[in-house]
């Protein structure tokens, strides 16, 4: 009975992924707040939502040194560039950011020394997400005690390499799909394993049969290239600027970490190794501590 309760449940699976249509795209919105010294930021974004991202801009100005947007307890700093390159930021709202009014402040310094103040306040509006029922191996709904200490250990490496910080940008232009594969709409889904709840589904899940070449959606440096046990064999890549890409259950991996990798490159081939229902990508995006849907990050204009 419970195989026959396994082989449904990957049946729905993978006909849910192969019915998928890759998102289609949502018009971008842009806001400008101009300081009361005459200092132009533009917020690019598709909602001010659960799980989206936020691009601020900050458009040219000679005099200017330096213009720090303060949000959620963070700072977020846009400075010169020797390049004379856009400066920009990322701003995520997380998967899990209750609806509400939010507060930024923004401080301007100049050249010369003075200062400028304002703020913009957002209503983060709310979003459903979807609930759904997987089976896997009852190990990856409560797993033995033997493995408790490495699922420990794994989430101590996973807070420490999301919370080194590159200060430059290394991407290249704007983000691009993995590989042309369709995409579940199933970001922040709440999953249920086994009739268990779990935690949300903090990325989009690609149909991809096995071996499939995966691509780097943009340029950065790989910061971890291993075997989880929740997420298989996985890459992660820093872009800079507080922005990770993360890549899971691939059944071989085609780098290593401290690798530099450019937007196209093959970091891996598609799997279902870990916590998995059948072969297939899981892409994500973090920002900071943020998680947001990879395809609010595709729809941005760098």
């Amino acid at each position: 009975m419970a195989k026959r309760i396994l082989t449904f449940s990957l049946c729905i699976f993978f006909q849910s992924l192969l019915m998928a249509t890759t998102e289609s795209p949502v018009s971008l919105q842009t806001e400008i707040l101009q300081t009361p010294g005459g200092v132009n930021l533009e917020f690019a974004f598709r909602a001010y939502q659960p799980g989206e991202i936020i691009l601020v801009t900050l458009k040219e100005n000679p005099s200017l040194k330096r213009a720090t947007i303060r949000f959620q307890g963070r700072d977020y700093h846009l400075e010169k560039k020797e390049n004379g390159g856009a400066i920009f930021v990322f701003i995520g709202l997380d998967l899990g950011l209750k609806p509400d009014r939010y507060l930024m402040e923004v401080s301007i310094e100049r050249e010369e020394g003075r200062k400028d103040f304002s703020q913009k306040e957002i209503f983060v509006q709310p979003k459903k997400f979807p609930v759904k029922k997987l089976w896997v191996k009852g190990e990856f709904v409560t797993p033995p005690p033997e493995v408790q200490e490495r699922i420990q250990r794994e989430a101590e490496l996973l807070r420490a390499v999301y919370s080194i910080i590159t200060p430059d940008w290394l991407g290249r232009g704007e983000f691009i799909l993995p590989f042309s594969g369709k995409a579940a709409p199933n970001f922040g889904e709440r999953r249920i394993y086994n009739n268990v709840p779990r935690s949300l589904h903090a990325g989009v899940d690609m149909a991809a049969p096995l071996g499939t070449p995966i691509q780097a959606s943009n340029s950065g440096k790989v910061v971890l290239a291993s075997d989880l046990y929740f997420s298989g064999k996985t890459v992660i890549i820093d872009h800079g600027l507080g922005l990770f890409t993360f890549y899971c259950h691939f059944s071989r991996l085609m780098v290593k970490r401290g690798d530099w990798v450019n937007k196209g490159d093959v970091i891996g081939k598609a799997g279902s190794t870990g916590r998995s229902t059948g072969p297939h990508l899981h892409w994500g995006v973090k920002v900071y501590e943020s998680r947001v849907d990879p395809f609010s990050l595709i729809s941005l204009p760098l």
